[in-house]
């Protein structure tokens, strides 16, 4: 069984479609397909549903998927023992993220900076949601995952916090709020609120925060972007909990300047952690890059506590 059909395989169960994962494998759509194919005819059986969009694995190719992904790791595994040897570092690193604003950590440095010292592995990096990620890294479709751990994680997998910060009340220029020392929750019931998508960690935090403390509050409007919801708090639509390193030095300074103010009484935090398996089911990539992130943490952010 060759291992290149393997990974064509998983490609294309990963993907969805011909034309992602021939991408993915920098090979034209009929090799790709050649492939799984001949993969077929060796195993014996049909291993996607052929027609669907998306594809879709066959019972038989839902078997085969995990016991396909663990072939591939041990074989990448293998030519690692070898190349731990001469001192290289090589294979596939699959990150998950989030957008994360530099200023909070100075996150294309750091990749920069690990794929510069080992130029021999391929690294993607993959944008998605914090749940979609913390799944994706448990059934072996990512080998690491930086998100909010604000659920914890399934079994066999390890959380390293990389970054924290806690959550101001942002208030528009001439807003009764400004200039306080700090305020309430209590007192924030009483305001309309500009907010993020409930999906989104920060905005599971803040109800949270609300929840516990017994409150109800008002949420006029819901964004998908940060620099959306500043600004509708600078016009005056409503005030937010907002982390303070999205907010530029400029807008506190401008006619229109934000205000933060601090929380009194409880804290709300945005984290910011390392998702990656337990022990040795991380893969060799996995596990330097995770030494990696610690070490770059303690020196570039000033903001992880």
């Amino acid at each position: 069984m060759e291992l290149r059909n393997l990974r064509h395989f998983v490609a294309l169960a990963e993907e969805g479609s011909f034309t992602r994962a021939a991408a993915r494998e920098l090979i034209v759509q009929s090799g790709l397909s050649s492939s799984v194919r001949a993969l077929e005819k060796e195993v014996g059986a049909e291993l996607f549903a052929r027609g669907t969009r998306p594809v879709r694995l066959t019972a038989e190719g839902q078997a085969l998927l995990p016991v396909a992904r663990h072939t591939l790791e041990t074989a990448a595994a293998a030519r690692q023992v070898v190349q731990d040897v001469r001192g290289l570092l090589s294979g596939h690193l699959r990150i998950g993220t989030y957008p994360v604003n530099p200023k909070f950590v100075p996150l294309p440095q750091w990749l920069a900076g690990f794929a510069s010292a080992h130029p021999a592995l391929e690294i993607t990096v993959r944008q998605t949601g914090g749940s979609a990620m913390t799944q994706m890294v448990a059934d072996g479709r990512l080998d690491c995952a930086l998100l909010d751990p604000l659920d914890g994680s399934p079994a066999g997998l390890q959380v390293l916090p990389v970054a924290s910060e806690a959550l101001e009340v942002a208030v528009p220029a001439g807003h009764p709020l400004a200039g306080r020392q700090s305020v309430t929750l209590r007192r924030l019931a009483r305001e309309p609120f500009v907010e993020t998508d409930p999906a989104w960690t920060t905005r599971r935090r803040t109800d949270r925060a609300f929840a516990a403390a017994g409150l109800n509050r008002r949420v006029a409007c819901e964004v998908a972007d940060w620099q959306l919801l500043l600004d509708l708090v600078r016009a005056g639509l409503g005030i937010a909990l907002a982390p303070p390193s999205q907010i530029d030095t400029a807008d506190r300074q401008s006619e229109q300047a934000l205000f933060l103010v601090p929380l009194a009484g409880t804290e709300v935090r945005r984290e910011l952690a390392l998702v990656v398996p337990a022990g040795l089911s991380a893969s060799p990539a996995a596990r330097h890059f995770a030494a990696y992130l610690t070490a770059r943490t303690r020196q570039d952010t000033p903001m992880a506590e």
